[in-house]
């Protein structure tokens, strides 16, 4: 039999085998459900109802109102539990790749481990230590570090002691750390030997006040060619000095409630960097909400770090599993899984290793499976295509129907799901919107549902999380037990509580979990008011709708809105998220000036794609050429305009001109943040020739 024969044969085997598989199935399936839940139209009800909180829930256990408190609790009920994980380095070295560069590749070990009871210690010690150096409770003290269990440590020293934590991108270049070190006026900074060298150093005689900086890393304790009046400490010998009995005072300056643990620096997307002043109410009111939407948390739980912890959602995610005794494996970006960058060959990823079953994610980040996975499925025969669409289609009906497929998980998606390890149950997704065909394909082929959230750094956030049993694309959930949401009417853009079918307008989020403003008041702090009732709220400046059974989606952003010249308002925002889904588009930027009449784009393209569509066409060269050559741009806004139709984009919201970019935008060059959110003021100066090439002649 011929191949191309085979696919109407394998279409009908395929429907026999599932027929057969469900006819056995369903009614066990359905005696199980209508025990747990009663009737089918009552388990619908169930899961439609999700009724507003009479009361927000502000305390995680009774009388435990600070990080401390909760902290030391949990440490006391699981001593011995694995508390952070560090992988053990066996080796690095250099490897030639195709293009003559050398990158660097790390071999790694197994997960070594400090159990509750030793993560509590270290982080005593090393906060005594700390005030044996000098620094005084209620008194600021930078993190300027990577991801890794001892940021996790220093920080949880710092909540003990009372030191306000004020957190700074790893990524930041020298003129944003001077800014914000000397803006919190901050005597000791934490940093890791690599950022001390590159970042710090040259930028230490524009930071007067800053004279200690402890190193997590064990290094030499020699540091030649610093100013003299900076000491530098490990912070193996911080904590010595803090398990020393004349320095391990029994009496310290417990926190209370309202004290600021954190002044997180926000990711500068639409401006310069400002601190949000979080306090321990803050913190411990979004550890409840976070919580309360992850079924069955608990101490047998395993979550993987690996997004900055200067980032709200990485930074509430891990304190959430501190507080119910789950162990934290770390991991980065470039070690994460089996394929990435820094992986030597033959070497396990982080996440192979750890095995987790709780991750966070940014949209980018999963973007990239989704598109890595589909590019395989593209290299399959037509045999294994027919099958995979077959199964996934299946599965994708099942799961709108309610129904689980543990046959066709183990028989066809068990490969893809070992990809992030093969136990994850439930994934977050926050920082940015998600777009419908990445959550479908992370529900289908990961075998787990996708929790999307919203929340922002003035919020803890916490905000919304969608349900586990909710897959629907396109929202974020009802409100956490911790907040409320109500939506303010912006009559200039359109958006009215009146509207129908449902009710829109700028998100305002009320509750526990609302920071107490920027510090120094450097932001806009007419963002924030109280009530009537004395409860803090905070205006986003994001435009969302409510749907009837209390879930949010988010359709707008009032800084992401600009108006043509022929009147019409434009989402940059919504643009992005729909052309992201074009296979042909690794990232993408709208931009579109007041005074004209139509949007142009900065794209940076999928290289494989491209390449594919140059020799499509016979056109030839490397990236940077293809990129630059007149023609290859033509092809490829053709391409983006086809996909802007097929999603139902207006005419006026499509790129009518684009400018190809063959680099990647990187938090390292300043286009994007840590958490891949884009940088527009930057990205406009960086493409200022483009954006006056594209625009005249008009």
């Amino acid at each position: 039999m011929k191949q191309k024969d085979l696919n109407p044969v394998l279409l009908l085997a395929f429907h026999l085998m599932v027929s057969i598989y469900s006819f056995f199935t369903f009614i066990p399936y359905y005696i199980f459900t209508w025990v747990l839940y009663g009737s089918e139209p009552d388990h619908a009800i169930r899961k439609k109802h999700n009724p507003v909180p009479g009361k927000l829930v502000r305390l995680l256990y009774p009388g435990l109102d600070t990080l401390p408190k909760v902290f030391e609790y949990v440490a006391m009920r699981f001593p011995h539990r694995e508390c952070l994980g560090t992988r053990e380095l066996i080796s690095e070295e250099d490897e030639l790749q195709s293009n003559g560069k050398k990158f660097s590749k790390v071999v790694l070990g197994k997960y070594h481990w400090l159990s509750y009871k030793e993560a509590l210690s270290a982080a005593s010690q090393f906060g005594y230590g700390l005030a044996a150096l000098g620094q005084k409770p209620k008194h600021n003290i930078a993190i300027f570090c990577e991801t890794r269990a001892e940021w996790m440590l220093a920080a949880l020293g710092c909540f003990m002691q009372n030191f306000t934590l004020a957190t700074f991108y790893s990524t930041l270049g020298g003129p944003a750390i001077a800014q914000g070190l000397n803006e919190t006026e901050v005597t000791h900074i934490i940093t890791s030997t690599k950022l001390l060298e590159t970042r710090l150093k040259p930028i230490l005689v524009k930071v007067p006040k800053l004279h200690c900086i402890i190193i997590v890393d064990n290094t030499p304790t020699s540091w030649p060619d610093y100013p003299s009046g900076i000491s530098i400490h490990n912070m193996a010998d911080v904590q010595r000095l803090g398990a020393r009995p004349e320095n391990a005072i029994c009496e310290q300056i417990q926190p209370i409630t309202s004290d600021i643990a954190v002044i997180m620096y926000t990711s500068g997307s639409t401006g310069d960097p400002k601190g949000a002043m979080i306090s321990h109410s803050n913190i411990i009111a979004a550890i409840i909400g976070l919580a309360e939407r992850i079924p069955n948390l608990s101490e047998k739980d395993t979550y993987i770090g690996y997004l900055p912890l200067a980032h709200v959602l990485e930074l509430s995610a891990e304190l959430v599993c501190l507080a119910h005794g789950c162990r934290i494996g770390y991991s980065s970006p470039l070690t994460l899984a089996d394929q990435s960058a820094k992986i030597m060959k033959g070497t396990k990823g982080d996440v192979t290793i750890l095995q987790p079953t709780l991750m966070a994610a940014v949209p980018e980040i999963m973007d990239r499976l989704y598109k890595n996975v589909m590019a395989k499925v593209e290299e399959m025969n037509s045999v294994q295509q027919t099958l995979f669409t077959l199964a996934y289609k299946y599965k994708l009906d099942q799961l709108n129907k309610g129904y689980s497929t543990p046959l066709c998980d183990k028989l066809v998606f068990s490969k893809i799901r070992a990809l992030l390890g093969g136990r994850v149950r439930v994934l977050f997704s926050g920082g940015a919107p998600l777009s419908a065909d990445t959550q479908r394909f992370m529900n289908v082929c990961f075998c787990c549902p996708v929790g999307q959230g919203y929340g922002l750094t003035e919020t803890c956030g916490a905000g919304t999380i969608s349900q586990v049993w909710d897959y629907s694309t396109g929202r974020v959930g009802s409100p956490l037990v911790c907040c409320e949401i109500k939506l303010k009417d912006w009559v200039e853009g359109g958006y009215l509580n009146i509207d129908k079918p449902y009710p829109r307008g700028e998100i305002l989020i009320g509750g526990p979990n609302v920071t107490m403003g920027y510090y120094k008041n450097r932001g806009d702090q007419s963002d924030f008011f109280v009530d009537e009732s004395g409860q803090r709220w905070f205006c986003t400046g994001d435009i969302g709708e409510f749907h009837e059974d209390g879930c949010l989606k988010i359709i707008d952003r009032k800084k992401d809105l600009v108006k043509l010249q022929i009147g019409e308002y434009v989402p940059l925002g919504k643009v992005e998220a729909t052309l992201k889904n074009c296979p042909l588009v690794d990232n993408i930027c709208a931009y579109a000036k007041s005074d004209k009449t139509y949007v142009i784009a900065f794209v940076v393209p999928n290289q494989k794609h491209l390449q594919a569509l140059a020799d499509q066409y016979g056109v030839s060269g490397t990236l940077e050429e293809l990129c630059k050559d007149q023609v290859m741009e033509e092809l490829v806004l053709k391409v983006i305009t086809e996909a802007a139709v097929a999603a139902q984009l207006v005419s006026f919201e499509i790129p009518r001109k684009i400018h190809l970019s063959p680099d990647p935008w990187t938090s390292d060059k300043g286009l994007v943040t840590d958490a891949f959110k884009l940088k527009r003021r930057e990205l406009e100066m960086h493409y200022r020739n483009e954006i006056a090439r594209m625009y005249d002649g008009e």
